[in-house]
């Protein structure tokens, strides 16, 4: 990136502000903006990432992290797979327990694909290192040409910068669209010039803001439920994910390490993680995850607790001027079906795709597609987690018709290969575009 002179910057108190340029400005540092700033780095389309928390924020952030196989793949594509699919296990199949009976679901048999476990914090750090190398940042130490430290050999390091304050963006329905921010250890003022702002910021970053209210159609759904999300110090104590249907409340088991699980249970949209006591979680999670010839849950310390606000929207169209939305900031989904950081990757290889279209080949239809292309599968994953929403809460919505409907819809699905095979390929993204 080229600095130029400081200057007055009429959005900002600070007197002076250093005025830069680059092609893309990435805002926001998840899994989006990485893939996004790799992806143009690689093409060799200049960037800056923005990120207003710290590295070592960002990189232990809990998230959770099931991997569909199509994203494993297209990352691997790119090589931005290596440590994943050395370290992550697989999954081929989950289990279901209603009315103290088990039900065993074969997706992977039925749809060809397995899910990829490997947590949201270990994809950042990989993605940064990829990125900006294992310090972060166009100053941190570069190691030994050909050892891939940057994940491409020969290309400089990427310029990420992270604690900014104050982001803003200007102007981007104009074609001189620009980023500003605060450097909180100079207190200057930076105004970043580009071409395009890739916004990754999340659902309450600052680039969904940008948009005027008029230009855009926010869809909203609440479900209408709580998720008391745990991790407990305990191992395993089921062989796969399992989740349990029950009057009580939804529950669910899923490994983490060998050492930590998370579990989930259904609670209040508005209850708070001080009514959980250590007693009550496990009597729950023991009633609403029993069945027969089922191994007895190892309790464990609970080292988090935490109520989700189980809540979906799509924004449309996904772009604006010249700004693309991507991850969380143009769509949310409540973490159900384990889409929401697929989503995320799926956006940031269609823009990063459509914006090196731009620089290599001056074809722009990438771009002026792109809101389409990525809205095809955020409906697809929209319907499909309110269609397994339906299924989880059904047995406790209080209403017989509802847990019936969820009986039939938990038989068929597993009692049928053809059934089981339509949900399947939802299930694990393979069937998402049609």
């Amino acid at each position: 990136m080229t600095q130029h002179s400081p200057g007055e910057d009429a959005a900002s108190a600070h007197p002076r502000t250093v005025d830069e340029r680059t092609s893309v400005v990435v805002v926001g540092a998840g899994p989006a903006g990485l893939t996004v700033a790799n992806l143009l780095r690689t093409a060799g389309v200049p960037c800056v990432l923005l990120e207003a928390e710290s590295r070592a924020f960002i990189e232990q952030r809990p998230r959770a992290g099931f991997v569909e196989e199509w994203a494993v793949r297209a990352l691997e594509r790119r090589g931005l797979a290596d440590r994943l699919l050395e370290r992550a296990g697989t999954h081929e199949d989950c289990e279901f327990r209603m009315d103290g009976v088990r039900h065993l679901f074969r997706y992977a048999a039925l749809s060809g694909q397995r899910h990829f476990a490997y947590p949201q914090p270990l994809l950042v750090t990989d993605l940064l290192r990829a990125y900006a190398g294992a310090e972060g940042g166009p100053e941190g130490p570069e190691e030994a040409p050909g050892t891939g430290a940057t994940g491409a050999p020969g290309i400089p390091p990427g310029d990420v910068r992270f604690d900014v304050a104050d982001v803003r963006l200007h102007a981007v329905d104009s074609p001189h669209p620009s980023v500003s921010y605060t450097d909180p250890a100079t207190g200057l003022r930076h105004r970043v010039a580009c071409d395009f702002v890739a916004g990754c910021d999340g659902a309450r970053g600052v680039s969904r803001a940008a948009i005027p209210e008029d230009r855009i159609t926010v869809a909203r759904h609440d479900l209408g439920v709580g998720w008391l999300a745990l991790l407990a110090q305990a191992p395993q104590s089921c062989e796969r994910v399992t989740f349990g249907l029950h009057p009580h409340g939804f529950a669910a088991h899923m490994a983490r390490t060998p050492d930590v699980t998370r579990y989930y249970l259904e609670c209040p949209p508005d209850d708070s993680p001080d009514n959980w006591s250590h007693e009550r979680v496990w009597s729950e999670l023991r009633q609403r995850l029993d069945a027969k010839d089922a191994a007895p849950l190892i309790e464990g310390e609970l080292i988090e607790r935490r109520v989700l606000s189980m809540h979906n929207y799509v924004v449309e169209p996904m772009s604006y001027g010249r700004l693309y939305l991507a991850g969380d900031a143009a769509q949310l989904l409540a973490p159900i079906g384990a889409k929401g950081m697929n989503l995320a990757l799926h956006h940031a290889i269609l823009l990063a795709d459509a914006l090196t279209g731009h620089y290599a080949r001056e074809d722009d239809s990438g771009l002026a597609g792109y809101s389409a292309a990525c809205l095809r599968r955020v409906w697809q994953y929209h319907e499909f987690t309110q269609w397994l929403s339906d299924v989880f809460h059904g047995p406790s919505s209080g209403n017989v018709y509802r847990a019936g409907l969820a009986r039939a819809r938990l038989r068929r699905m597993t009692g049928s290969d053809l059934a089981g095979s339509a949900v399947a390929g939802l299930y694990i993204g393979s069937e998402a575009e049609h």
